[in-house]
């Protein structure tokens, strides 16, 4: 009897030991269930992304009201950790203004923030998607903040479109003369027919916009190796994804851009980098509504870039389970690893719900790689 309770406490005991060193959740907030933070509520900060500062992990994101309008944007929110998994809410780093007639005013949308660093100015810089207060999505600018510190408050400096009267690496202009033309065409104005998406694909919305500039709506930043920065984003009417290098300070675009997958209609781009390789892993375009991933690969990030299938794997594959990604995060320390099944990139993304876009649940996926391409099982 004596040997018999002794083990069953030494069971109880070894069982409150496992329990006090694992962390408190792991999989369930990652994979789709409520994450609460230390002050008791879903971790509200969406379309963002990760960065990683001495020991602290900052995850910025649309804060959204929970009135369940795409036009409820709070501004920009941050949330930090020192594990990944436990996170405490440091409120908006980057407000909607109550200033009239700011880009940034009351009512308007900013969608995807980005954060980076920049260490020849040892700023932090933000890049988001803005439409400006009632006029819907037809505005389609980026917006750009700065801060000197991670923890903000970040300063809002200006929107605009990209890249104004510039062409693309790669765009034959003798070959396109006719392209500003085109929309007069009656044949052309009816989306989706071969004839229209000929045209599209030659560059017809891009020379619409040539003079404004480039629409700019779900974007990423991508930062090279050599501390280049790219941003990535949906235009031309959602049908094409650019991608546009920033200058030294990351504070605009320095003029060279191309143009990938035209007339594919990708938003929600992705991107990281592995042995020399760049992946891009982007959705279809479905609204609210969840779709299949697509993939991308190229050797150099102005392309040529190669489109792969769905690097989705399993039950939900077809839909990414549920979800849209937003950014891929790196992960570099043993810990990280770990916590990923050994992954060395691991994918952020939401599960909308556009009713509550404040309560929209979270995704994070391990990056693994299968016959040297990258795959996403939940």
């Amino acid at each position: 009897m004596f040997k018999t309770i002794s083990m069953n406490k030494t069971h109880a005991l070894f069982l409150l030991l496992l329990l006090a060193v694992m962390p408190s959740f792991a999989q369930p907030p990652m994979q789709g269930g409520e994450w609460k933070a230390s002050d008791g509520k879903h971790v509200n900060v969406h379309g963002g992304n990760i960065l990683a500062l001495g020991g602290t992990y900052y995850w910025y994101g649309e804060a959204r009201s929970h009135d369940g309008k795409p036009y409820s944007s709070l501004g920009v929110g941050l949330y930090t950790s020192k594990d990944l998994l436990h996170w405490t809410s440091r409120g908006l780093v980057l407000p909607v203004s109550r200033e009239a007639g700011s880009d940034i005013e009351g009512g308007c949308i900013m969608e995807r923030p980005k954060v980076v660093y920049n260490a020849r100015t040892r700023k932090y810089v933000m890049w988001f998607h803005l439409e400006l207060k009632g006029q819907g999505y037809d505005a389609a600018r980026y917006g750009i903040a700065t801060s000197d510190t991670p923890a903000g408050p970040f300063r809002f400096v200006r929107s605009g479109r990209v890249n104004p009267g510039g062409w693309p690496i790669g765009f034959s202009l003798p070959d396109t003369t006719d392209l500003r033309h085109q929309l007069l065409f009656p044949e052309l104005k009816a989306w989706w027919t071969p004839e229209w998406r000929t045209q599209i694909e030659r560059g017809m919305f891009f020379v619409r916009d040539l003079e404004g500039g480039q629409m700019a709506r779900d974007m990423t930043i991508f930062v090279d190796d050599d501390g280049k920065a790219y941003h990535v984003y949906s235009s031309e009417d959602n049908l094409t994804l650019q991608i546009a290098q920033l200058a030294d300070d990351y504070m605009s675009h320095n003029g060279s851009f191309v143009r990938v997958a035209a007339g594919g209609q990708n938003e929600a781009p992705t991107v990281f980098k592995k042995d020399g390789v760049y992946w891009m892993i982007t959705s279809g375009c479905t609204g609210w509504a969840p779709n299949a991933a697509r993939m991308f690969c190229a050797k150099n990030i102005f392309g040529p870039w190669k489109q792969l299938p769905n690097p989705c794997r399993g039950e939900g594959a077809d839909k990414t389970f549920g979800a849209q990604g937003t950014y891929i995060f790196e992960l570099t320390t043993g810990r990280e690893r770990k916590l990923f099944k050994g992954a060395g990139h691991v994918f952020m993304a939401d599960i909308w719900n556009p009713e509550h876009l404040s309560e929209s649940r979270h995704l994070w996926i391990p990056v693994t790689f299968e016959d040297g391409v990258p795959v996403l099982r939940k």
